[in-house]
């Protein structure tokens, strides 16, 4: 006969065996979820133009700031296809795993459009969009540093529009307006306060 004792021990050996079985299991399901997660986005073939310095208006959540930051682009002559590549090295920037402003994956922005000599409309796809962190500090900081990024490296844009996936939206995440447009000229305001913050 076994003593009760360890008829006990045995028990509970064995629960928590079949409990760290069922643990690990989950951890690799997940593990090959966020493995099957894939960039589907098309590549563009890179622009044609010289390389010139411009001004990507950096965000940084911690501090809840804007910085100027001096990067070297492949700039084409048009202004449309200028104003679409200052906004993918800016979302490339916050696609690095190092990025001071964590944007979803798969995020991207679809089009930006020049609608007229003053106003600039930028398409963000849905991902960026629905992935976004929720706040008013973290949504601003999007928001003014694509406006301020293309507004100082494209001299009389006086407006820029915010799209999702082509059409328009209450909120990028719950805060931030996206229902008007933004005057280049409060941006800039917004953009030497959030420079200036502690």
């Amino acid at each position: 006969m076994i003593p009760r004792h360890l008829e006990i021990a045995m028990a509970v050996l064995l629960s928590a065996v079949l409990m760290l079985s069922f643990y690990v299991s989950r951890m690799r399901a997940r593990v090959k979820a966020t493995a099957a997660v894939v960039d589907n986005r098309p590549v563009a073939p890179p622009p044609a133009g010289p390389t010139e310095q411009a001004a990507l208006y950096i965000a940084y959540d911690d501090p809840g700031v804007l910085h100027a930051e001096s990067a070297a682009i492949r700039l084409p002559s048009g202004r449309q296809e200028r104003a679409q590549e200052l906004v993918e090295a800016l979302l490339a920037r916050y696609l690095d795993k190092n990025s001071p402003h964590i944007l979803p994956a798969q995020a991207d922005v679809r089009e930006v459009f020049m609608v007229d000599p003053g106003l600039v409309v930028i398409d963000l796809n849905s991902a960026l969009a629905d992935g976004h962190r929720s706040g008013i500090l973290v949504e601003t900081l999007t928001i003014a540093s694509f406006s301020q990024t293309l507004a100082t490296n494209l001299p009389g844009i006086s407006r820029v529009k915010f799209l999702v996936d082509g059409k328009s939206r209450e909120t990028l995440a719950g805060h931030a307006d996206l229902s008007g447009d933004y005057q280049i000229q409060a941006i800039a305001t917004l953009s030497q306060q959030l420079q200036s913050s502690p």
